[in-house]
């Protein structure tokens, strides 16, 4: 399954790398990163007939997460992917926002990868 990560803060590539090394080593997830809303649909559309699951944070400058999640689900519906957000605060108007723009799970900082490990056995 490719996971696009989207978010500005640079060492949350590595972090991903970490804590998923046995997936990506036995080829199960191919994780791919995006620093930037924008830089996350010029990757969607390389790789637009693929399933994919897409980790966005919410607060990044220029385009935001909610932006980006608007984009995503006018524009990409066959196969639809699935969308988490992520978010180092947890307001419910960022939650409320998130779901009505089709989100389909809201993750906060720091991330529980435990908990995204199972959700992900779910999904894949």
């Amino acid at each position: 399954m490719k996971i696009l990560v989207v978010d500005d803060e640079k060492d949350m590539q590595s972090l991903f790398k970490q804590r998923f090394r046995k997936e990506i080593k036995n080829e199960e997830l191919d994780f791919m990163f995006a620093l930037s809303g924008e830089e996350a649909l010029n990757t969607l559309n390389t790789i637009k007939q693929e399933a994919v699951l897409i980790l966005s944070d919410i607060n990044m400058p220029g385009m935001s997460g909610l932006e980006l999640l608007e984009q995503i689900k006018k524009s990409y519906v066959s196969p639809p992917p699935v969308v988490m957000m992520i978010t180092a605060y947890s307001d419910d108007e960022n939650y409320k926002t998130a779901k009505q723009l089709g989100a389909d799970d809201f993750l906060t900082k720091p991330i529980d990868f435990k908990y995204l490990k199972n959700i992900l056995k779910k999904i894949t």
